[in-house]
């Protein structure tokens, strides 16, 4: 598995994005939802990652600075074909590092609280966040978990 920083031009990627929005559509209340388009993540403040091997991609993720000392993972998803194969470890893995290595002190991110969102809160404990309050823009809101991973 190669992961690398995605312009975000590709066809694929707005596919995956998309199924991704369409995901989100389909479990969540509209004033819930809180994943980006692909226009919102071109923005300069976030990083973005796909996960390929070879031609096929595999997921993505992404990184956006909050402040000198914090960020927030976005856009995480997994290609249906390739789920429970390890490629969301490894891409927050990578984001991980990547956090580490900008010296931010703490990852934040916000999942639904459906269960649809079991495995994707699993892999958020599993990898050291915990549940934590709102943070930045974010307010309470039964349809949302909000964790955070002191580094």
């Amino acid at each position: 598995m190669q992961i690398c920083e995605d312009d975000l031009t590709g066809s694929q990627i707005a596919n995956l994005l998309q199924e991704h929005l369409d995901d989100m559509h389909a479990i969540t209340p509209p004033e819930s939802i809180h994943a980006l388009d692909l226009e919102a993540l071109r923005s300069p403040d976030i990083t973005f990652w796909s996960a390929w091997e070879g031609e096929a991609l595999l997921g993505c993720g992404a990184l956006k600075e909050l402040d000198t000392n914090s960020g927030e993972i976005k856009s995480m998803r997994t290609a249906r074909a390739y789920r429970r194969k390890g490629v969301a470890s490894k891409i927050l893995e990578h984001i991980i590092k990547e956090a580490n290595q900008r010296t931010y002190q703490r990852l934040y991110l916000e999942t639904g609280s459906f269960p649809a969102f079991i495995p994707a809160r699993g892999l958020y404990l599993r990898y050291g966040f915990e549940y934590h309050p709102p943070f930045g823009d974010y307010v309470e809101d039964p349809n949302s978990v909000f964790m955070v991973k002191q580094l």
